[in-house]
């Protein structure tokens, strides 16, 4: 058969648009196609090890655990201290402060919105005098290894597109995540693990938490093999990763070998890059049946670090767990690890939740931050702690002496960082009286992805993926870096 007779023949199975690509990138038709693949980035599954030319310049850290407290924590219970609001407790919020700007659907109709101060007491800690509330403790013991930023702000002021937005750069579905990007760029430094790892704990709150869906740490349009992984509490990490009753390793390595020869000979056939990611993935989760294991058996860790994660650490799947298997995937070389802990959503009922929530999380995201340093680890890894939004500084619902709730508040909130290339004891922001308006230094979502891609030694404008004619970024068109913070 002529090479235009086998043009015409796969024409007609219908071909997608990538495979057409994968053929003609063979020789089999008009070779100037072949050069497209290559501009549309579809074989960038050829680098998982990380683009060349990357990083940059010389990275201030190797890898980043962010721990997203899903939900939205208050930032006037937590890190802006805003002792005005005494006075002004139960006082009407003004209109010249609120200046017409948007509010939820689950306060708008409201006839009131009065002022509230918080609760909780707050005092100056480390050399650095930083103010930290008395819900964050353990916190409050590492100040000067923290750098806080109070005047992060978001574009979203609900929940799905806020937590989509911080951490795929868009409010929409369907870009790459935060980890996707950074494993896509650098790649890893462990063969036997994935580059991107996410961990899930639940509430410590007693309200409902809010879904978190698997998109959040997808590829989105960069190819599969850069999704993160989801390693599970308990005796199953990672689904279907174990043999199966009967098949033992050597039976394993035979069907493996056999399924990608068959996996290679439709690679020549259709060049459809997704094959070989496939191909990748069968041979890291061989690997990972032994590297799993042995990264989450955590019956070999001495009690003195036990203890210092606090007394949910030997419970499978909760935060201190997870944040202790953090440290041992920071250890191995994992690029970027995420947390997710959910149940920071306080509309009510606040005063008893939000304290539910610190005391579950505040000794474990501590210790993390002191278990790297003890271990030299610190210097190169970057820790950031926060949620998608803040609260309002009006009550939402009744308010009373002891309780009240605060609605979203994408205009401002906190942020902590800890690690290499950042000034410690450091407090970037100020906000009104009413923590409601940035006063000075505001820091978008955009430039705190520019910041944290910095750090790794990457130019947020330069690490750019072509899909569907586009060049994107994780920072979309914006993005300025955050200098004031870098040390």
């Amino acid at each position: 058969m002529s090479k235009t007779n086998e043009i015409a023949t796969e024409l007609n199975r219908h071909l997608t648009r990538r495979q057409l690509f994968g053929l003609t990138a063979k020789g089999i038709g008009i070779g100037a196609l072949a050069s497209l693949l290559r501009q549309d980035g579809v074989a960038a599954t050829e680098a998982t090890g990380g683009l060349a030319g990357l990083p940059h310049f010389p990275p201030k850290v190797k890898r980043v655990i962010y721990l997203h407290q899903s939900g939205g924590p208050s930032q006037i219970e937590t890190f802006d201290y805003k002792p005005s609001l005494e006075k002004l407790h139960g006082t009407e919020l003004p209109d010249s402060v609120r200046k017409g700007q948007r509010i939820t659907g689950m306060t708008s109709g409201q006839s009131a919105f009065p002022c509230v101060k918080s609760i909780f007491k707050f005092a100056q800690h480390g050399q650095s005098g930083m103010w930290i509330s008395e819900l964050l403790p353990w916190t409050a013991k590492i100040a000067d290894e923290l750098t806080v930023i109070r005047t992060v702000n978001t574009d979203a002021i609900n929940h799905d597109p806020a937590i989509t937005f911080i951490q795929t750069g868009f409010q929409q579905p369907g870009r790459p995540s935060f980890g996707a990007w950074a494993s896509y760029g650098l790649g890893s430094e462990n063969q036997n693990l994935p580059a991107f790892i996410v961990l899930l704990s639940t509430a410590h709150a007693i309200n409902t938490d809010q879904p978190l869906f698997s998109r959040l740490w997808s590829s989105g349009f960069l190819p599969s093999s850069y999704q993160g992984v989801r390693l599970r509490g308990g005796a199953t990490p990672v689904l279907y990763l174990d043999n199966a009753p009967g098949i033992d390793q050597k039976s394993r390595r035979d069907m493996l070998d056999a399924v990608a020869g068959l996996n290679r000979l439709k690679h020549q056939a259709w060049g459809d890059p997704e094959i070989e990611t496939r191909i990748a993935q069968y041979e890291m989760a061989y690997r990972m049946q032994t590297s799993v294991p042995e990264l989450t058996d955590l019956s070999k860790e001495p009690d003195h670090v036990l203890d210092m994660y606090g007394p949910e650490v030997r419970k499978p799947g909760s935060y201190a767990a997870n944040c202790l298997l953090a440290r041992r995937l920071a250890e191995r070389g994992v690029r970027f690890i995420q947390l997710y802990h959910r149940g920071w959503d306080q509309h009510g009922d606040l005063p008893r939740d939000l304290a539910l929530q610190c005391r579950g999380t505040d000794q474990p995201s501590a210790a993390l931050v002191r278990d790297l340093k003890q271990r030299g680890l610190l210097d190169d890894t970057l820790v950031v702690w926060g949620g998608e939004f803040g609260r309002t500084v009006y009550c939402q619902g009744k308010l009373t002496e002891a309780n009240y709730g605060r609605d979203h508040h994408p205009r401002n909130f906190a942020m902590w960082m800890a690690g290499g290339g950042l000034k410690k004891g450091m407090v970037l922001g100020e906000t009104d009286d009413f923590s409601y308006n940035i006063v000075s230094d505001p820091v978008h979502v955009h430039d705190l992805q520019a910041t944290i891609l910095h750090l790794l030694g990457i130019d947020h404008k330069r690490l750019t993926y072509k899909f569907q004619g586009r060049h994107f970024r994780l920072t979309d068109v914006h993005g300025n870096l955050v200098d004031k913070v870098l040390a």
